[in-house]
């Protein structure tokens, strides 16, 4: 009840202030007519009201524009009226008969060029060294109002050389009397010009609200044919600052006013307890302070007829500090269930995705083993059915068949064994038995295994490394499986090159036994994974290798069981160097 008493209360102050914003602005529209009226007076408007008739623009309260949209409009002489003694001065190189041209003009009725002549007879002066004389004529100048010469006031021009010439004095009246105009709008001047001046004459740097209402005032001039409609009003940001426009009339003939914010919402009284904010079409705020509390009430433009989105919030959170307590626990209650539900989701997914993953490898692993026992059951039976039936005719071929079953058979065994070895090993039950050996030696003896099928397909294993015994603390039984699988598996990984590199050395306090092959190479996504048992690789497709996707992860056991590491290193095309680290045994 209290909350609802609270929002009630909002809200009602957001239709109070909402009513005295509408009715502050079409008071401010209307007497937009009076201000007009008082163009030479002080107005008591809340800003500065520019008045837009056809090319004119007059400003009320005058000098509040430090300079204008567009130069201005003072009579300024024909460039004809002077063009012999410029003749002179610059073609002919005759600086005092172009001087005698321009003292003939600086007595002429007409203002515009007697300050045409005067600016010109006091530049030759100058550059003849006569600074003095030139001074003169320059104080002359300063002392016409009512024309331009060189696109600006003549007066301004006059004491800008003045200005120029007394550097020396200190301080230099002509310079402050420069600066005091630029600050107070003296002259009509462009934004160039304006900027010109006051750098020559190092005045005072104009005030940010100075420069923002000119800014306004130049974006008025020139945006006015984009809006036609007689009655309107809007906000704009110059730089940091908004300011708010109000404007009455057409285009060619116009009333605007240029205010800030707070100038027009001063006409809001405060009511205690309530604070009030206002921010533009882009959410930026123009007057207040911006609470984003859900509790407010908030007028958006279409609904107030502002041109303002208003936000009234309360100054006291008490009121609603129990209804925001509950929503929080209730929020933070639903976010927990949430939190489990996608964290049980999550689980979930990763536990099927494992099982059905570790159920494909299975079937992989099942597929490749059945192809691995068939092959050679298939030749055992074949030959052993010949055999059988009496169909070998010579005992060549017959001792050829019985090599073929013997070979076979060991193939058989071997797969049969490794089987078990992975079985025990991934059971835990596997006993090695350690013992002190030489490691080269027993590389010498698994590739003595390898040789006679590596002969009949001509190819071959090539040793290197230092001759001096490498002592390690292993089972040779299984570390000779380790080893025969990698020599195995760079045999089948690169059936296209008939080299197979083994060498060994010490790396730090290991025994390093490397075994490289020029296959395919393997990619860096499949280097961890083919450690994992039933995991076989994509060069196994790529190559047709035959294989039970064991190997590998038996060689991680037994390395691992011996305190050692097993690495691999491979580029794409390059082929694959597998490297197992043993423990070396110090010397004695």
């Amino acid at each position: 009840m209290e909350a609802q008493r609270s929002r009630e209360r909002l809200e009602q102050a957001a239709d109070r202030i909402a009513a005295t914003l509408r009715g502050t602005l079409a008071e401010t529209g209307d007497r937009l007519g009076e201000w007009e009226n008082a163009e030479n007076s002080t107005s008591d408007s809340p800003g500065m009201v520019l008045h837009i008739q056809d090319d004119k623009l007059t400003v009320v309260p005058p000098g509040r524009l430090i300079y204008s949209p567009f130069a201005s409009a003072q009579a300024e002489a024909s460039e004809a009226t002077f063009a012999d003694g410029e003749d002179l001065e610059f073609a002919q190189k005759e600086p005092r008969k172009a001087l005698e041209f321009y003292k003939k003009l600086t007595d002429s009725p007409d203002a515009a060029i007697r300050a045409g002549s005067l600016m010109r007879a006091a530049r030759v002066l100058r550059n003849l060294g006569q600074i003095e004389s030139s001074r003169a004529l320059y104080q002359r100048l300063a002392k016409i109002k009512t024309a331009n010469v060189a696109g600006a006031p003549a007066d301004l021009v006059g004491l800008q050389a003045l200005c120029e010439t007394g550097r020396g004095a200190s301080p230099n009246p002509s310079c402050q009397t420069i600066s005091d105009g630029l600050s107070r709008g003296q002259w009509q001047l462009t934004q160039g010009q304006f900027e010109f001046y006051s750098s020559q004459s190092h005045a005072v740097p104009p005030q940010p609200e100075s420069l923002a209402l000119a800014q306004a005032a130049a974006r008025i001039w020139e945006e006015r044919s984009h809006n036609p409609n007689q009655r309107g009003q809007e906000t704009v940001w110059i730089g940091d600052h908004p300011y708010f426009l109000l404007w009455r009339g057409t285009p060619e003939h116009r009333a605007v006013l240029i205010a800030k914010p707070e100038s027009i919402l001063k006409q809001v009284s405060a009511t205690e307890g309530i604070r009030y904010a206002l921010t533009d079409n882009d959410g930026r705020v123009l007057n207040g302070q911006h609470d984003p509390s859900p509790h407010g009430a908030v007028r958006t433009a279409a609904d107030s007829q502002l041109p303002w989105t208003l936000f009234v919030t309360a100054t006291d959170p008490v009121t609603t500090s129990g209804l925001i307590t509950q929503q929080r626990f209730l929020l933070l209650s639903i976010a927990v269930m949430v939190l489990f539900l996608v964290l049980g989701t999550y689980f979930i997914a990763r536990a099927i995705r494992r099982e059905s993953e570790t159920m494909r490898m299975q079937s992989d692993f099942v597929s490749a083993v059945s192809h691995e026992f068939r092959t050679p059951l298939t030749s055992v039976r074949q030959l052993s059915e010949l055999l059988a039936l009496g169909r070998v005719p010579t005992e060549e071929r017959r001792s050829l068949y019985y090599k073929t079953l013997l070979r076979e058979s060991a193939r058989l065994e071997r797969l049969v064994e490794g089987l078990l070895n992975f079985g025990r090993m991934e059971a835990g039950g596997r006993q090695y038995h350690f013992e002190e050996l030489d490691a080269i030696r027993l590389v010498h003896q698994v590739v003595a295994e390898f040789s006679p099928q590596l002969e009949a397909q001509g190819r071959r294993i090539e040793l290197s490394g230092a001759n001096d015994p490498l002592k390690i603390d292993a089972d040779p039984e299984a570390i000779s499986v380790a080893l025969r699988n990698l020599v195995d598996n760079a045999i089948k990984y690169s059936p296209d090159h008939p080299t197979v590199w083994i060498d060994w050395g010490l790396s730090n306090q290991y025994v390093a036994i490397r075994v490289r092959d020029q296959g395919p190479g393997i990619p860096e996504s499949e280097r961890r994974k083919i450690f994992r048992r039933f995991v076989r690789g994509s060069a196994a497709a790529a190559t047709n290798a035959k294989g039970s996707g064991v190997g590998l992860a038996m060689v991680r056991h037994i390395v691992a069981a011996h305190g050692g590491e097993i690495t691999v290193a491979s580029e794409a095309g390059q082929g694959s160097v597998f490297t197992m680290l043993l423990p070396g045994v110090k010397a004695a």
